[in-house]
């Protein structure tokens, strides 16, 4: 850890409110425009169960970071938890597959803005992106943070138009809404994994622990109050959509939002909801870079990372190589990678991170009503990535296991020169 006060140290100036909006910027963004196709897809008529078990899992995780957060403030989140309360291993595990999940998650949202933008060009409006949004968080974090506010308030502004003209249109049906499990439970395993691509984001403000002001204080409540606000607006968007194209319908929708409101008979509104979903994958990554670039930096301090990027510019105080190194690898990606597939990596490699922050949560009391909740996080993030599509369990699993290759490889090596 960097002692107090040195000159290494970033900047804490985010406050309860920036720090919710920075959750709510990861939270509510192009997951929410893209995820209810696939999951209603792989649900059927079981698409809020799948809803409801990821809101379930996310709040396990939610809390459980929001405990670890506040004991240990520091930026890396559970990379720094996982270190501090299981072992050096599972701490490396856990950075290890938020940096390379959270990068695929990147890549993904960067192509969702070209996709919306320039479809003939997305690829090169989403390396364009990177590279202006990298520029923006070298700028340091609060500007980020005001920027997140702006794109926040776009997308719940559009959010909140595709509510109310579903549910006020003539087509809206409550029919539609019946829940059951046309799927089968597989189905709806599948369709909880996707989905929670659209929460993996409260956790944001656990890896920014080191900008926070009050930390102890702030954490605890802004990433449940992020998660809160989030999974209001999703539970609306989803009976609305639903309401319009039922799950049928709304598992072959290439935009769902986009067709939903064409289908309630406003086709006006499809540009606005264009531009949202454009918006809203551009907050994503802006905190996605934030979050990841802070786990870099705090792999790096360790070593499990180059020293190189644990540097912090003595102007801006920012991980700034940390930020240009990551904001490469993403570009690149994003000149290259398919979206789909970018998605599914990127759930898997969350999920094994929150099930360290779940497992280091168990640790912290040995009362077994406050164990109930990491235990049933830890179960669920689990249950929740091997039901998702078996190309993505494979990727995952491989990457995990060459990070895993590698932290054997090092710690041989460290010992062999002792």
């Amino acid at each position: 850890m960097t002692p107090s006060g040195s000159a290494a140290e970033l900047r804490r100036t985010l406050g309860v409110g920036d720090a919710v909006v920075i959750g709510l910027g990861s939270m509510v963004g192009a997951g929410i425009f893209a995820a209810l196709a696939p999951a209603a897809h792989a649900a059927g008529s079981g698409l809020l169960l799948g809803l409801a078990l990821a809101a379930v899992i996310a709040y396990c995780n939610a809390m459980s970071s929001a405990r670890l957060a506040a004991l240990y403030p520091a930026s890396g989140g559970t990379y720094v938890y996982g270190r501090e309360r299981l072992g050096p291993f599972w701490g490396y595990l856990a950075g290890w597959s938020f940096v390379v999940g959270k990068t695929a998650s990147c890549a993904a949202m960067a192509l969702t803005v070209g996709a919306y933008v320039w479809p003939g060009q997305a690829h090169a409006v989403a390396v364009a992106a990177v590279v202006a949004l990298t520029a923006v968080n070298y700028g340091g974090v609060h500007k980020s943070a005001w920027l997140t506010r702006l794109i926040v308030a776009v997308v719940l502004a559009v959010l909140a138009s595709v509510i109310v003209v579903c549910l006020g249109s003539g087509e809206s049906d409550a029919g539609r809404l019946d829940i059951g499990t046309s799927g089968g439970l597989g189905g709806v395993l599948e369709a909880a994994g996707l989905l929670f691509f659209a929460f993996a984001g409260y956790a944001r403000v656990a890896t920014l622990g080191e900008e926070v002001r009050d930390p102890a204080r702030t954490i605890p409540r802004a990433i449940p109050l992020a998660l809160g606000i989030a999974l209001a607006v999703y539970v609306g968007v989803a009976i609305a959509v639903l309401s319009v194209l039922g799950s049928g319908d709304l598992g072959r929708a290439a935009a769902p939002l986009a067709d939903a409101v064409r289908a309630a008979g406003v086709p006006g509104l499809v540009p606005v909801v264009r531009i949202g979903a454009a918006v809203a994958a551009l907050g994503s990554l802006l905190a996605l870079i934030l979050g990841v670039s802070r786990t870099t930096l705090a792999m790096a301090r360790d070593r499990h990372l180059p020293g190189v990027l644990s540097a912090v510019h003595p102007r801006f105080k920012v991980p700034h190589r940390a930020e240009l190194a990551v904001g490469a690898v993403v570009a690149v990606l994003a000149a290259t990678v398919d979206v789909r597939g970018a998605i599914g990596f990127s759930s898997f490699g969350v999920l094994a991170y929150y099930a360290v922050a779940n497992a280091s949560a168990w640790t912290l009391d040995a009362a077994p009503l406050k164990r109930a909740v990491p235990a049933v996080g830890l179960l669920g993030c689990l249950v929740l990535a091997f039901a998702l599509p078996g190309t993505s369990v494979v990727t995952g699993a491989g990457v995990l296991a060459v990070g895993v290759i590698a932290y054997g490889v090092r710690a041989r090596v460290g010992a062999g020169r002792v």
